[in-house]
C-alpha cells in the first residue's frame, strides 16, 4: 500500500516568506540606513529584534499540523514544545530566517562597494585625463617660445635659411594644432614631426655637423601620445651647444614589436647655466610618463658634467 503524500507545513512555508521578506527589506532598508552609514551597534540591534520577532511570529501563528497517524505520545511531546517559548524549532526559524538575512547583507554591502569602486575608477580617469590636458597645455607655448627663439637667432644673422625654418614651424604648429590634443597619434607622424623639428635646429646653428637623427625599426600600425619625445630632443639642443658654438648632439631611436626605445645625448656647454623655468618642459613629460605608462617604461638620466643622455625606453 502506497501512503500518501503528507502536505508541507505551513511554518515551513511562512519561515520561507518571512525569509524572503527580510532578505529585502535588510537589502533595500536597514543596511542603507544604518550600516553603510557607520551606525553598526543599532544595525546589530535592529537585526536580532526583526530576526527573532519573525522567528516567534512564524512558529506560534503558522503551527504546523500535527498528522492523525501520529502517536499520541509524539503528538503530545511536539504540543508542549509548542507551548514552550523556546522550543527548538523557534533556533531552526532562527537561523533559517537569519542567514538569508546576513546574505543580504553582504551582498547589498559588495554591490555598494562595487558602485563607489567604479565611481573612483571613472573619477581617476577623469583627472588623469584632467592632469594630462594641463600638461600639453603648458608644453605647446613652452616649445613654441623655443622655435620662435631659433627663428629670431636666424633673421638677426639675416640667414638664408629662415624662411625655411618658418615653413619648418608651419608644418610643427600644424601637427601641434591638429594632432596634439588626440590621446594617440599614429607613431610615423610623431616621427616626422621630430624630423622638422631637428631640421629647424640645423638651420640655426652655425655648426651642426655633430648633430644626428638615425631612427631604425617599423613604424607601421604603431600609436604613441603626442609630444612624448620632444622635450628631451629640445632639452639636447638648448645645452649642447659649446662656446665655439659646436653642436653635438646625437638622437637614436629603435622601433621594435613590444617597445620602442629613444637615447638622446649632448655634449654640455659649458656658457649656459639651467634657469629654474627650462626645466619646464623635462618635468611635464616625467609627469606624463607617470600617468600614461606608469609600470611600462624606464627612464634613466646620466650627467657626468661633460656629457648628458636620456634613455627612454616605452613597453606596449
Amino acid at each position: 500500500m502506497i501512503s500518501q503524500s503528507r502536505p508541507v507545513p505551513s511554518n515551513l512555508i511562512a519561515g520561507l516568506g518571512m525569509g524572503m521578506l527580510l532578505f529585502y527589506v535588510n537589502y533595500f532598508l536597514v543596511v542603507p540606513e544604518l550600516l553603510l552609514k557607520r551606525n553598526i551597534q543599532i544595525y546589530l540591534a535592529v537585526s536580532v529584534c526583526l530576526i527573532i520577532s519573525a522567528a516567534l511570529l512564524v512558529n506560534f501563528f503558522f503551527v504546523p499540523e500535527i498528522p492523525a497517524d501520529f502517536p499520541e505520545r509524539m503528538r503530545s511531546r511536539i504540543a508542549r514544545r509548542h507551548d514552550d517559548l523556546w522550543n527548538p524549532r523557534i533556533f531552526m526559524s532562527i537561523s533559517f530566517i537569519g542567514i538569508p538575512y546576513i546574505i543580504s547583507a553582504m551582498l547589498c554591502m559588495y554591490t555598494e562597494w562595487k558602485k563607489n569602486e567604479d565611481l573612483r575608477k571613472v573619477v581617476e580617469k577623469q583627472k588623469i585625463q584632467s592632469e594630462l590636458q594641463f600638461l600639453k597645455t603648458q608644453l605647446n607655448p613652452h616649445f613654441l617660445f623655443n622655435s620662435l627663439n631659433a627663428i629670431y637667432a636666424l633673421s638677426v644673422k639675416q640667414s638664408p635659411n629662415t624662411s625655411l625654418a618658418i615653413v619648418d614651424l608651419a608644418e610643427l604648429m600644424r601637427y601641434m594644432l591638429y594632432e596634439a590634443d588626440k590621446d594617440l597619434v599614429p607613431l610615423s607622424k610623431e616621427l616626422e614631426y621630430i624630423k622638422s623639428y631637428v631640421q629647424l635646429q640645423r638651420l640655426r646653428l652655425s655648426d651642426s655637423e655633430n648633430v644626428t637623427l638615425q631612427i631604425s625599426g617599423e613604424e607601421k600600425n604603431k600609436v604613441i601620445p603626442p609630444l612624448l619625445f620632444i622635450s628631451f630632443i629640445e632639452n639636447a639642443f638648448k645645452y649642447g651647444t659649446d662656446y665655439e658654438g659646436k653642436t653635438n648632439v646625437r638622437i637614436n631611436l629603435l622601433i621594435q614589436d613590444k617597445s620602442i626605445q629613444l637615447r638622446v645625448t649632448n655634449k654640455i656647454g659649458v656658457f649656459k647655466e639651467p634657469t629654474k623655468s627650462s626645466g619646464v618642459g623635462l618635468q611635464n613629460i616625467k609627469n606624463r610618463l607617470k600617468l600614461l605608462y606608469p609600470l611600462a617604461h624606464e627612464l634613466i638620466v646620466n650627467n657626468d658634467g661633460s656629457t648628458y643622455s636620456v634613455s627612454l625606453t616605452l613597453r606596449q
